[in-house]
C-alpha cells in the first residue's frame, strides 16, 4: 500500500513543470534554513528536498541523453569515415 502511494505521489510530481518548482527553490531554501518544530517548517523541508529531486532527476536524464546522443553521432561519423574497400578493375 505504501509503495502504490509513493508510485501516484511520484506520478504527480513528475507531471510538474521543472520551471514552475525551481522558481519555488529560493523560497523552500529559506524556510528550511529558518528551522522551527512546527509541520509548516516539516512540510517545507520534504517541498524542497522534492524540488531537488526533480532537479537531480532531470540534469541525470538529460546527460545520459546527450551522451547516448554523442556515442550514437561518433559510430556514425567512425563508419562513414572508414571508406569502404574498393578495388579498381580493368
Amino acid at each position: 500500500m505504501i509503495e502504490k502511494a509513493l508510485g501516484n505521489i511520484a506520478e504527480r510530481i513528475l507531471a510538474l513543470d521543472e520551471a514552475s518548482l525551481s522558481s519555488l527553490w529560493e523560497k523552500y531554501k529559506t524556510r528550511l534554513e529558518d528551522f522551527d518544530t512546527t509541520e509548516e517548517w516539516e512540510k517545507s523541508a520534504i517541498i524542497f528536498f522534492i524540488i531537488n529531486s526533480v532537479r537531480v532527476k532531470n540534469n541525470i536524464f538529460n546527460k545520459q541523453v546527450t551522451n547516448h546522443q554523442n556515442k550514437t553521432s561518433q559510430s556514425k561519423k567512425t563508419s562513414s569515415d572508414t571508406p569502404p574497400y574498393l578495388k579498381r578493375v580493368k
